[in-house]
């Protein structure tokens, strides 16, 4: 499948190239306000990163099948 086709089928995936970097320096950044030392910051960012990008998953299951559905 061509780029320009698979971006034609899925109009706002480019727009990951910016989510992602974006979530890791929130949870970077909220980790750090809790602890200070970087094992932790690292564990409490990792933690994070996983809770935003699955509840933006969930988020965009229900608003998918709310679209199909009406």
């Amino acid at each position: 499948m061509d780029t320009l086709s698979l971006l034609a089928f899925l109009p706002g995936m480019h727009l990951l190239v910016y989510a992602l970097p974006l979530i890791t320096v929130v949870s970077l950044v909220y980790g750090a306000t809790r602890h200070e030392q970087w094992p932790a910051i690292k564990k409490h960012a990792w933690d994070t990163f996983i809770w935003i990008v699955g509840f933006m998953g969930v988020v965009f299951v229900v608003i998918l099948l709310a679209g199909l559905w009406l």
